[in-house]
C-alpha cells in the first residue's frame, strides 16, 4: 500500500517495495512470454533426459548427464537474460559495435586450429571439460543488432522517415560478413536462419521494396552458385536429395527422417508415456536430444504434447509481435522483428524436418533442443525483446 505525507506519496522502501512500484522495470516485463519460454526450457529437460538416459556411449554411464548439463545451460541462459535486461535498450545501442566485433573474432577463430568439426561442420570452439561454443548462434544476434543500429540511426534521429539506400546497403554489407564466414564452415542451416532474419528486418524497417526483391534474387542466385561451385559438403547435398525423394536411401541418408516420422506417428493422440517410447528407448533416432528432440514429444506425449509445445512457442512469438508493434522507436521495432523471424523460422524448420516436410538442416528447436550456445542465444533474444518493452512509457 502506498503511504502519503504532507508532501505527497512516499516512495516504497526496500528491494521488494521498489520491485512492486508502478514505475518498476520488473512490472513492465512481459511475464507471459517469460513464463512460456521458461516452461519450454524446463519441460524440454524431461525430453532430453528420456532421449539420452540409456545411451551410455554419450552419457559416460551417467543417465542424468545431459539432464544436469541442460539445466546448467538454462541457468546460464537466464543469467544472460537478466544481464541484457539490466543493460537496457539505450545502453545496448552503444554496445552493438563491441558485440559485432567480438562475434566476428569468435567466428574467425572457428576457421583456425581452435575450431572443432562435429557432424561434418567445423562450427565449434572446444574448451576444457567438454564445454564448447558454437559462435554461429551468437552471429544471429549480432546481425539483428548491427542491422537495427544502422537502419534506425537516421530515422530515430528525426532526419528521415525511412532508412536511406546507403543505410540499407551498409546494413546488408555488415550482415554479409558473418554470413560468409558461417558459410565457409559450412553451416547451411544457420545461414538459412540469418537470411530469413535479414528479410524480416528489411520489411520491418520500411526499406524500399527494391531491396527486398533484390535480396530474394540474390538469395536464389547465391543458392545456385553454392550448388554449382561445390561449397556444400556431400552429406548436405545428400540431405536435400533425400528430402526431394524420401525413398532414395531410407537406410542411409534418409534414415534420420524415416525414423523420426515413425517415432512421431507411433505416438498417436496422447503418446506412449514419458520414458516409454519404443523408438526413443530403442535409440533408433540419431541426434534425438538436439535436432530431433521433437520426436520424443511426438512419440511419448503424442499429438497433444506436440501441439502443446507448438502452442507455447506460439505464445512467445505472439507476445514478441505485440512488443514489436508497441516499440517506441525503429531500433526497437527492427530488433523485435529480427528476433521474431529468427525464432519463428528456426522452429518451423526444425519441426518441419522432424515431420519430413522440410530438409534436414541441423537447426535446433528454440528453448527445447540440447545445446548451450542455442540456449544462451535464445534467452539473450528474449532479453532483447524485454529491453524493447521496458523502454515504452507506462500504460502503453
Amino acid at each position: 500500500m502506498t503511504s502519503y505525507s504532507s508532501y505527497g506519496p512516499v516512495p516504497p522502501r526496500g528491494a521488494v517495495g521498489r520491485a512492486l512500484a508502478k514505475d518498476s522495470p520488473l512490472r513492465r516485463l512481459d511475464w507471459l512470454m517469460i513464463l512460456a519460454a521458461l516452461v519450454l526450457s524446463l519441460g524440454s529437460s524431461l525430453l532430453i533426459w528420456s532421449a539420452t538416459r540409456g545411451r551410455d556411449s554419450l552419457t559416460h554411464g551417467d543417465p542424468q548427464y545431459f539432464l544436469y548439463r541442460h539445466l546448467t545451460n538454462l541457468a546460464i541462459g537466464l543469467a544472460l537474460f537478466v544481464v541484457v535486461v539490466l543493460i537496457g535498450s539505450r545502453r545496448l545501442r552503444t554496445a552493438v559495435p563491441f558485440v559485432y566485433v567480438i562475434t566476428l573474432l569468435m567466428l574467425m577463430a572457428v576457421l583456425t586450429p581452435l575450431g572443432s568439426t562435429i557432424n561434418g561442420a567445423k562450427a565449434w570452439i572446444q574448451f576444457g571439460g567438454g564445454f564448447s561454443i558454437q559462435p554461429a548462434e551468437f552471429a544471429k544476434l549480432a546481425i539483428v543488432l548491427v542491422m537495427a543500429l544502422v537502419l534506425s540511426a537516421q530515422v530515430d534521429a528525426g532526419e528521415r522517415a525511412f532508412p536511406s539506400d546507403r543505410s540499407v546497403l551498409m546494413a546488408l554489407g555488415l550482415a554479409a560478413v558473418p554470413m560468409a564466414v558461417v558459410m565457409l564452415m559450412p553451416d547451411l542451416g544457420s545461414v538459412m536462419v540469418m537470411g530469413i532474419a535479414i528479410m524480416g528486418i528489411l520489411l520491418a524497417s520500411g526499406a524500399a521494396n527494391k531491396w527486398v526483391f533484390g535480396l530474394i534474387t540474390a538469395g536464389v542466385g547465391g543458392a545456385v552458385a553454392i550448388w554449382q561451385l561445390g561449397v556444400l559438403s556431400k552429406y548436405q547435398i545428400d540431405r536435400f536429395a533425400a528430402f526431394a525423394n524420401p525413398a532414395l536411401d531410407p537406410s542411409g541418408v534418409g534414415y534420420n527422417t524415416a525414423q523420426a516420422r515413425i517415432a512421431i506417428g507411433s505416438g498417436g493422440l496422447t503418446g506412449m508415456g514419458l520414458f516409454k517410447g519404443t523408438q526413443t528407448t530403442g535409440q533408433f533416432v540419431p541426434e534425438q536430444q538436439t535436432d530431433f528432440v521433437f520426436t520424443v514429444a511426438g512419440e511419448e506425449l503424442g499429438f497433444v504434447g506436440g501441439l502443446g509445445l507448438i502452442l507455447l512457442l506460439g505464445v512467445v512469438l505472439w507476445r514478441a509481435c505485440k512488443i514489436a508493434r508497441q516499440a517506441t522507436d525503429l531500433f526497437g521495432t527492427v530488433v523485435s522483428a529480427g528476433v521474431i523471424t529468427w525464432l519463428a523460422f528456426q522452429a518451423f524448420e526444425n519441426i518441419g524436418m522432424n515431420l519430413g516436410i522440410m530438409p534436414v538442416a541441423g537447426i535446433p528447436l528454440p528453448f527445447v533442443s540440447y545445446g548451450g550456445s542455442s540456449m544462451f542465444a535464445v534467452w539473450i533474444g528474449i532479453g532483447l525483446l524485454q529491453c524493447v518493452r521496458t523502454q515504452r512509457p507506462i500504460g502503453i
